[in-house]
């Protein structure tokens, strides 16, 4: 049974997330504030967290929360659940390494999609420590698929699940054109047009902050984005 921890704290709220969930056959635990839930997981990781920003009197105790669960695990599904719906909270829940943004005018069968395609990409991550080529290489970059690891000229490129699977996606076909529906089939999550370029935005300051002169993912205006090993 797969563990989904909540964290959100107005307790009607909670306690409804949690009742769908459990009737969806998940093991569901609930967290009223950040020092209880980082708490909870130091004694047991769940396979899943969706996290509020705003928690009691912390106004982003989320994205504190956040970052410490992505330092307890780089592969753990985060979702942000929340009612603040601006540009900059978004790009602030993706860059500290959430893997999904959702407000809580989203509909229930809507966020059951979105828990379902997470938990299938960890599936297909599970399965690709079985297959025989877990090592891509272009040049200076590495992506072994076993570790979920990126290394940029042997250094290691600290990415989030998400974005692991994204640049796969490029880096398999360099010079060939991905649009934003194939990123996120690749890395199987279901997000609009302006989380994915938050997403590549992301990626390319991680590069650039191990190599300055790091230029290989290039945007294709109209189109997506491309592995360019030319440069």
């Amino acid at each position: 049974m797969k563990r989904i921890a909540i964290v959100e704290d107005e307790p009607a709220i909670r306690e409804n997330y949690a009742d769908v969930l459990r009737k969806q056959g998940y093991s569901v635990s609930t967290y009223a504030n950040r020092p209880d839930a980082e708490e909870g997981f130091k004694q047991r990781l769940p396979d899943l967290a969706i996290i509020d920003i705003g928690l009691q009197d912390e106004i982003d105790g989320g994205f504190q929360l956040c970052q410490s669960l992505r330092a307890m695990s780089a592969t753990l599904p985060i979702i942000f659940l929340t009612a603040r719906d601006s540009d900059i909270d978004t790009v602030v829940g993706l860059r500290m390494g959430a893997d999904d943004y959702l407000t809580k005018d989203i509909s229930l069968p809507h966020l059951m999609a979105r828990i379902a395609a997470l938990f299938r990409r960890s599936e297909l991550l599970s399965l690709a420590s079985t297959q025989t080529e877990s090592l891509l290489e272009r040049e200076n970059l590495t992506l072994d698929l076993n570790r979920m690891q990126v290394k940029w000229k042997d250094q290691t490129v600290d990415l989030t699940v998400t974005e692991f699977w994204m640049v796969h996606a490029l880096a398999k076909r360099p010079g060939h054109v991905r649009s934003r529906q194939d990123l996120m089939q690749e890395a199987h999550v279901v997000v609009d047009d302006s989380t994915i370029t938050s997403h590549i935005k992301r990626i390319r300051k991680k590069f650039i902050a191990l190599d300055s002169t790091f230029d290989h993912i290039d945007t294709v205006y109209g189109m997506g984005y491309r592995w360019d090993s030319t440069k």
